[in-house]
C-alpha cells in the first residue's frame, strides 16, 4: 500500500484560507479519482474539493469546521501501489480537476485564469546553480509550490526526462521547514462579554470595506422618486419582470448615458479606466454574510432577460454557490435596500467600483401631482460616487435619468 496526502489546493482569487463546511466521505472509504471528498467555504463562495487520488481514506486531517491554510494537509489516500504509479503518469499529464488554479492543463478551460502573481519565496536550494527554466507539466504542482513559496527554477526533477513531480517539491518544503511560532494567546473576555471569530466572509468584507473608506473621497446624494406609474406597470403584468429588473434595465441605460461611472480609478496612474461591458452587481444578503455577484454583460439583456438573471444569482448567492468570476467581474453595484424595511442607506463604495445606486422601500405618501395632493408609491433613491472621477453635475444627471425612467417608465422603454 502507499499512503498519498492531499493538501488543500489553491482555490483561487489570491485566497489563502477555506474553512471546512461538511466531509463528503469518512474514513474507510473508497474514493475514486475527482470524486468529491469535501464541502469548504473560502471569502467568496463554497466549492466542493475533489481528491487527485483513488484508494481508500486513512485520515481526515481537520474536523468540519476547522480553518485550514493552502497547503495544509486534508485528506490521506491509501492505494495499492499500481494505483499510486498510475497517479505519478497522470500527474505528469495534468489532474483533470476543474478547481481554479488546480486543474488539467490540456483542453478547453471554463475557469477564469488568473494572471501569474510574483512570488519572493525563499529558494529551496540556496546554493543551486544557474537558474533554468522549470521543467513542470502538472499544475497541481505549481500551486503546491507557490502555495509554500518555493522557487521552482531551484527544484531539481527526478520525473522522467527531469520533469518536476510533487514529491519534489514535497521534499523541497520538508528542508525549509522551520518550528513554528507560537501564536499569541486569543485576550480573555472580560465578565459579560462574548467573542466571535470573523469569518472567511466577514475577514474578506471587512478588508475590502475598511479599503473603500480609506481610498474613496466619496459623496453622497439623493431623491425621492415617484415609482406609481411603474408600480402599475408591474401589477398588470403578472409573471413578468420585477420592479428591481426594470430599476436594472434603467440603470444600465443611465450607465451608457455616463460612462464615467462604470469604470475604476487607478490611483498609481491617475487614470479612470472606463470600461465597454456593464457587470451589474446585484447585491445580496445570504447566511454568510453580503456578496455582490454580477449580471455579466448586463448592457445587451432585454428586462425580462435582466430579471431572470438577477432571480438566478440572488438564489445561487444565498446559497453561497456564486462562482468567483461572477463575484469578482462587477462593475457598477445596484443595492435594494427596501426589502430590509429601510428607507434610505449612504453605502458603501465597492472597490475597486467608482459608484453604487440604492432604493429603498417603496411606500404609500402623499405626493403634490398637477397641483393636487394624492397617494403615490414613493421610494428613495440614494447614490455614493467616487469624488475623484466626476462632480456632482454628472452624479446628479445620471440619477435624474434614472429617476426620470422610473416615473414614466413606458416612455423609458420605447426609448430604449
Amino acid at each position: 500500500m502507499s499512503a498519498q496526502t492531499f493538501r488543500l489546493p489553491d482555490l483561487g482569487e489570491g485566497l489563502t484560507e477555506a474553512e471546512i463546511v461538511q466531509w463528503l466521505v469518512a474514513e474507510g472509504d473508497e474514493v475514486a479519482v475527482d470524486q468529491s471528498i469535501a464541502e469548504v467555504e473560502t471569502a467568496k463562495s463554497v466549492v466542493e474539493v475533489p481528491s487527485p487520488y483513488a484508494g481508500r481514506v486513512a485520515t481526515l486531517h481537520a474536523p468540519a469546521g476547522a480553518v485550514l491554510a493552502v497547503g495544509e494537509p486534508l485528506i490521506t489516500v491509501e492505494a495499492p501501489q499500481p494505483a499510486a504509479a498510475a497517479y505519478r503518469e497522470e500527474e505528469k499529464a495534468g489532474s483533470g480537476n476543474v478547481l481554479i488554479g488546480y486543474g488539467t492543463s490540456g483542453g478547453p478551460s471554463t475557469t477564469r485564469r488568473r494572471r501569474p502573481r510574483a512570488r519572493t519565496g525563499t529558494p529551496a536550494h540556496p546554493g543551486a546553480g544557474p537558474q533554468r527554466v522549470p521543467s513542470v507539466i502538472s499544475p497541481l504542482v505549481r500551486n503546491l509550490a507557490r502555495g509554500n513559496g518555493i522557487d521552482l527554477r531551484t527544484v531539481e526533477g527526478t520525473g522522467r526526462g527531469g520533469v518536476i513531480t510533487r514529491a519534489d517539491v514535497e521534499r523541497a518544503v520538508a528542508r525549509l521547514a522551520t518550528p513554528e511560532p507560537v501564536a499569541p494567546a486569543s485576550p480573555a473576555s472580560a465578565e459579560g462579554e462574548r467573542r466571535t471569530p470573523l469569518s472567511g466572509f466577514r475577514k474578506a468584507a471587512a478588508t475590502a470595506l475598511s479599503r473603500s473608506r480609506a481610498e474613496i473621497p466619496e459623496a453622497t446624494v439623493w431623491v425621492d422618486v415617484d415609482a406609481t406609474n411603474l408600480w402599475r406597470l408591474r401589477e398588470s403584468n403578472p409573471g413578468g419582470p420585477g420592479l428591481l429588473a426594470y430599476i436594472a434595465r434603467f440603470t444600465v441605460a443611465g450607465l451608457r448615458d455616463y460612462p464615467v461611472l462604470n469604470a475604476r480609478f487607478d490611483a498609481e496612474r491617475q487614470e479612470i479606466v472606463e470600461f465597454d461591458r456593464i457587470n451589474l452587481g446585484i447585491a445580496v444578503q445570504g447566511d454568510r454574510g453580503l456578496v455582490v455577484p454580477a449580471v455579466i454583460g448586463a448592457e445587451a439583456m432585454t428586462t425580462a432577460r435582466l430579471g431572470e438573471e438577477i432571480r438566478r444569482l440572488t438564489a445561487t448567492a444565498r446559497e453561497g454557490r456564486a462562482t468567483a468570476q461572477e463575484l469578482s467581474a462587477g462593475t457598477f453595484t445596484l443595492n435594494n435596500y427596501g426589502g430590509f424595511g429601510v428607507d434610505g442607506s449612504a453605502a458603501i463604495i465597492n472597490h475597486p467600483q467608482v459608484a453604487i445606486l440604492g432604493f429603498g422601500r417603496i411606500l404609500d405618501r402623499p405626493w403634490v401631482v398637477d397641483g393636487q395632493v394624492c397617494v403615490r408609491k414613493i421610494t428613495q433613491m440614494s447614490f455614493v460616487f467616487d469624488h475623484r472621477v466626476c462632480d456632482g453635475g454628472v452624479a446628479a444627471g445620471f440619477m435624474r435619468g434614472v429617476a426620470d425612467a422610473i416615473e414614466n417608465p413606458a416612455s423609458a422603454i420605447a426609448r430604449l
